[in-house]
């Protein structure tokens, strides 16, 4: 097991292989945030575009920076086409001023169509359903474009469709159609194609921009999320969702931060910038997209406002920092303003009349971090206050939310919450199971981060991540997760993060869902199975236990109940008992008369502590056993938990007396 500290080595020496009995009380206790478990989307490991932005086609506006060049990179010729990075006098907009030229090479003897091809995020996945497609083109053709989708390996044609022409010589024309597969192909390796016949472009050449294709996508949502990711998150139960991520708010250096107003409107308008993870981001997913995915999946939002600092360490001086604070007025107002408003009135002409609530606003993303001690100093002297005593003026309803935690060295001020983000090796997570304890009222706090990403012993941010998330990290986890629901009267929320990782470019290894172009390949970690459980039997009110600390040497737990359910649910870890030996557990819950029901979701793993979820093999290391537990004549309901396990006793949901005998 792992390497715990001295003290909790020799409390281990006892014999905790005897049953642990444990009374939870009908009443008292405290009532718990309404936004109890949630998501985070951070821009890493192409975890937006080429993720859960449903988007198949890479570079598909040639986007640009300083920091990454605009670039031809995902595209090809089809039949000797000589491809070239334009940058006409008549762009598509300000915003893409970079185009495609596709030409027939004037010493070709090439005949037929020529055009380009797309490889997609590394693939494109292809099934019989409907994809949404367009491109804009300018120059002056009579003919037809054939839009197709192909295999990489064979070169055969899964489905094309023809778009007739109405090109304009001198204008940017936009080309909508569906294209539906009559076949699926065996794998990802596919590709894209757009081709034209030459000889109807009077000057020989076409210019393109902004190609684009769509699968289906999450709840039909137009520029919308893929699928098979957006109900591995629904399938989480969230509540909430943190926005627009952590490191990627800040941006790369201060010209490049993420600005809201350059993600809203047609996708014409979106420059995309340059992301924090070594590429260029197209923000095709932007504030209106995030608002949407909290209303498709019934989310809290809670927006993260630029504070002034930026991932370099540079920070904005505060005689400098008033327009941004106004900037950040301002994104609220578009957010939840009425059309009376300049910035609702902005909203409503972009087709969302009706403004979305707005509950929570976070300043900043980890300001304690970058360019410490001077950049979190200001943050401390101004730079939170400024943006703070504005908000709240304007917005008393909403809670703020600095970026730094009572744990990062950081005053909360009177009627502000934390951020708290504990990356940790699991054992840290047994030892500083009663660390969030210490919070008071004046301490509320939100979990915006937190994940198992160090094994025990290891060295922490100089080693390296952890590959996978892994079995004795995600119970870790869990014991975790019951010491936020312990205190939920004092923590807004926790998410794990990041909860995203593309297998074939990434920069964090320990990430909840791993994922590639083929969607049959989206694999759900072992810490997705232990968040889905602990997060779906939701409880609203906790309930006083004896013993009352929620632990012993090996079980951690948490009881609670529902708010207009009758029943109870108890939630528990069991981690580092003695000899590995199962622990069994007897709970007597008050009121609870013999013959009653409750169901007890137990899970294990098969392949020990180290075991993972891998993408190559589809293994699944989560046992999960469900049975029915019947309470004995004393009202106690007996089971057993296994090292390393943890375990969901459901009262809540109506089992009732059992049946005579049983």
């Amino acid at each position: 097991m792992g390497v715990l500290n001295s003290l909790t080595a020799i409390l281990a020496l006892g014999a905790v292989s005897n049953a642990v009995h444990i009374v939870v009380h009908s009443d008292g206790g405290n009532k718990t945030s309404d936004t109890p478990y949630g998501l985070m989307h951070e821009d890493i490991n192409n975890a937006g575009d080429g993720g859960i932005y449903a988007e198949l086609i890479r570079n598909r506006a040639f986007q640009g920076s300083p920091l990454y060049h605009a670039n031809l990179s995902g595209w090809t010729p089809i039949n000797a086409a000589v491809l070239s990075l334009k940058q006409l006098s008549t762009p598509l907009s300000s915003a893409l001023p970079n185009s495609i030229n596709v030409a027939i090479s004037k010493n070709s003897s090439t005949t037929g169509s020529i055009g380009i091809s797309n490889d997609g995020y590394w693939g494109i996945d292809v099934r019989k359903q409907k994809y949404k497609g367009s491109f804009y083109v300018r120059g002056d053709y009579e003919g037809t474009f054939v839009a197709s989708l192909k295999s990489a390996l064979t070169n055969e044609t899964f489905g094309s469709v023809t778009i007739p022409s109405e090109c304009s010589a001198d204008q940017w024309v936009q080309h909508n159609f569906t294209l539906i597969p009559p076949k699926a192909a065996a794998n990802s390796n596919n590709t894209f194609t757009l081709t034209f016949t030459p000889s109807g472009a009077a000057s020989g050449s076409l210019d393109f921009n902004l190609i684009s294709l769509f699968p289906p996508t999450y709840k039909d949502r137009e520029n919308g999320l893929r699928i098979d990711i957006a109900e591995a998150f629904a399938a989480l139960n969230p509540k909430f969702l943190r926005f627009p991520g952590g490191n990627a708010l800040e941006g790369p250096n201060l010209q490049y931060p993420w600005n809201w107003n350059e993600t809203i409107g047609p996708l014409k308008n979106r420059p995309g910038r340059p992301g924090v993870w070594g590429y260029q981001t197209s923000d095709g997913l932007g504030l209106v997209d995030y608002l949407n995915w909290c209303t498709d999946m019934e989310l809290e939002p809670i927006l993260a406002i630029w504070s002034g600092l930026a991932l370099d360490g540079a920070y904005i001086n505060e005689t400098d920092l008033q327009p941004w604070v106004e900037d950040a007025l301002n994104e609220i107002e578009f957010v939840t303003g009425d059309v009376s408003t300049s910035y609702g009135k902005l909203r409503a002409e972009l087709g969302y009349p009706e403004p979305w609530t707005l509950k929570y606003v976070e300043v900043g993303n980890e300001d304690w971090l970058a360019g410490a001690p001077s950049g979190f100093d200001s943050y401390k002297q101004y730079r939170f206050e400024a943006f703070n005593t504005a908000i709240k003026a304007k917005h008393p309803e909403i809670q703020i939310i600095a970026s730094p935690s009572v744990y990062d060295n950081f005053t909360v001020p009177a009627g502000a919450a934390g951020d708290y983000h504990p990356y940790r090796q699991p054992d840290n997570y047994y030892n500083e199971f009663h660390k969030l304890d210490n919070l008071t009222s004046s301490n509320l706090t939100l979990v915006g981060e937190f994940a198992s990403v160090h094994p025990n012993g290891g060295i922490d941010w100089d080693g390296n991540l952890h590959p996978f998330p892994w079995w004795i990290g995600s119970v870790g986890e869990a014991i975790f997760m019951i010491s936020t629901e312990r205190n939920g009267d004092r923590v807004i929320g926790a998410t794990y993060a990041p909860i995203l990782r593309n297998m074939n470019r990434w920069q964090w290894s320990a990430c909840m869902i791993e994922f590639e172009a083929d969607t049959s390949k989206t694999t759900l970690s072992t810490s997705w199975h232990t968040f889905q459980l602990i997060s779906t039997h939701q409880i609203t009110h906790t309930l006083p236990t004896t013993p009352a600390e929620g632990n012993t040497t090996s079980l951690f737990w948490v009881a609670g109940k529902n708010e207009g359910a009758d029943g109870f649910v108890f939630k528990a870890a069991n981690y580092n008992t003695t000899n590995s030996e199962p622990t069994p557990v007897n709970i007597k819950v008050e009121g609870v008369e013999k013959g009653t029901r409750a169901q007890l979701t137990l899970l294990t793993s098969d392949g020990g502590p180290f075991a993972y979820n891998d993408p190559a093999t589809g293994n699944n290391a989560v046992v999960t056993t469900t049975k029915v537990v019947v309470a004995d004549g004393e009202g106690v309901f007996g089971f057993e938990m296994p090292e390393l396990s943890v375990a969901v006793l459901d009262g809540t949901k109506g089992y009732g007396k059992a049946k005579e005998g049983v």
